[in-house]
Formats: structure tokens, sequence, C-alpha cells
């Protein structure tokens, strides 16, 4: 397919005001596609914003850290996708391109709905030598159903397709936030296979110290096996995040997230992706400069190590 066909957004900032992607060990890159969500549509938009949004954290020093990633990343604006396309041949597209960002850089993904993470997780189980990976998912929801409304692939089936697919390995699977309406099978899928979940209902009115516990299981279970992070914006409760496809109300609270990407960044993180910012439904930035804080803090929690 020529480059003309793709139909892809364009990009007038970088994120941070980042320089272009060049020779950076951090990347950022859009994957606008949403075609495959079940309510409202609009996430392929979604890169564009939380760009946009990003740039209200001037010179990017975070106050935990004391570090600015932005000397170390580079912005690879948006991927290329056949938007038009079935799902397997965009998911087929965005694993290629993954995979060449993945040989150069540490690389966070800006989608797009939540379909794009299985190819993610392709192309970084790949990299990383073949073994299953350690795999953190933020969400209102399990995405661990069978079928996609009949389909069988959509934006609420690939934690199921990952696990079966052997790309995350079950025992090192943890879950945070979920609380949507499911029958037991789909919403206890991860726990049953041996991982764990914590809902928003366990995590309700815990913040900082009250967080230590869930903290210390989850790095306990992980361990040192390389991790991918995946945050749905739809973890966070409606207040804090309107603009997304599938609003669940009862969610989590911007701190109750920061708190665990500040306190969780000494694991073996080896990516991560931010999914389903909706900016046609969000009211005053609040979904978009949410994401862009949860991105800034993941990558200078990372860059911190290194420095």
């Amino acid at each position: 397919m020529a480059l003309g066909q793709f139909a892809f957004a364009s990009n007038t900032n970088r994120f941070l005001a980042c320089e272009p992607l060049d020779g950076q060990p951090f990347a950022i890159a859009g994957v606008p596609y949403d075609g495959v969500v079940t309510n409202r549509p609009g996430a392929r938009f979604g890169p564009q914003a939380i760009r946009a949004a990003s740039l209200m954290l001037c010179d990017a020093t975070h106050p935990v850290f004391d570090v600015s990633p932005l000397p170390h990343l580079g912005d690879a604006l948006d991927m290329r996708l056949p938007n038009a396309s079935p799902l397997p041949e965009v998911r087929r597209h965005i694993e290629a391109q993954a995979m060449a960002l993945m040989a150069k850089h540490h690389c966070v993904f800006l989608g797009g709905d939540h379909s794009i993470t299985l190819s993610l997780l392709r192309a970084a189980k790949a990299r990383h030598g073949g073994e299953p990976l350690a795999l953190v998912h933020f969400d209102a929801h399990c995405d661990t159903w069978s079928d996609h409304f009949g389909e069988p692939s959509g934006h609420g089936t690939w934690t199921y397709e990952a696990l079966q697919e052997g790309l995350v390995s079950p025992a090192h699977t943890v879950q945070i936030g979920i609380r949507s309406s499911g029958e037991r099978a789909a919403r206890a899928y991860v726990a049953d296979q041996g991982g764990q979940i914590f809902t928003a209902r366990a995590l309700r009115g815990l913040d900082g110290a009250g967080l230590k516990p869930a903290i210390d299981a989850i790095r306990a279970r992980i361990g040192q096996r390389p991790c991918y992070l995946t945050l749905d914006i739809d973890c966070l409760d409606p207040a804090f995040a309107p603009g997304t496809g599938t609003p669940e109300p009862g969610g989590m609270t911007s701190s109750q997230v920061l708190t665990f990407l500040e306190e969780l960044a000494d694991l073996n993180w080896i990516g991560m992706d931010c999914v389903e910012v909706a900016p046609a439904y969000d009211h005053a930035e609040l979904t978009t400069h949410a994401a862009a804080t949860f991105v800034w803090t993941y990558l200078s929690g990372q860059v911190a190590k290194g420095v």
C-alpha cells in the first residue's frame, strides 16, 4: 500500500515540546486508531490532544523524580495506519511500526482505542526475548471477553487474547481499577488464571500510605520480569476523565494513579501505552491533562533510573 493511501493524523505539536525523534533513548508515538470502539468514537484524536495538553508541563522537571525527560525524549509523531482496513490488517501495521521503534527506543504509545495494545505486546514480547511479559493494566473494564459483541476481536478482548497467545504471564498480570458490569467469567478471568485484580471498589478511599499494601503486592508479584504498562484513561472516575468512549462511574482518582506510577517506577518497565482518550467528550481538557501527566510521570521515573 502506498503512503498516500494511509489515513493518519498530522501533528502540529510534539509531546512536552521535545525534539523530533532521532537517537534519543525514549520515544513517543501516536497510534490514531479507534475502529472497534463499542460506544463513543474519537480516540483516534487522542494523540494530538495529549500532546497539546503536555505543553502545560513547561520544562517538564518532575517534582518527585527531580528530572525532566525532555533531553532524553523524541517524538515519532503518529503511525501511518490503514484505518479503513479490517482490524487484523491494522494490527499488522501497528506491530511492524512498533517493532521498528522498540528496536531503538524505550517507547510510550498514545492511543487510540485499547485494541492497539495487543499489537504492542506482540512487538514487545518479540523484542524482549520471547518470554511472556509481566503486565500492569489500569482500566475500568476487564477486557477479557472472548468475543466483541459477536466479533472475534476488539477493544474488549485484547487481554484475553494476550493471555491466550502467551504474550503475558498469567501469574505476573495485574489489573487495577476494574469496575464495569460483566459476567463473572470475564470479570475474574485474570484472577482465575493466577493473576491479581485490584477493583476500584477495593481501592475506594485509599490514597498515599493507604495504597502501600497494594503497591507492595504488585512489586512482589512482578519482581524484575520485563513489564509492560497499559493505562486506559477510563480507569479514572468520569469526574477526572469525562473524555473517553466508555466512562464508568465509581473510578479511581488522579492522585491514586499517580501514586501507583511513582511508587512502582522501579519495576523493570519496557514500555507503556495510554489509550481511550476521546477529546470530543472532554471538559476543560481534564482528560487530556490527566493523560499527559501520567505519561510524563512514567517517563520521568524511567529517566531518573538512568541519571
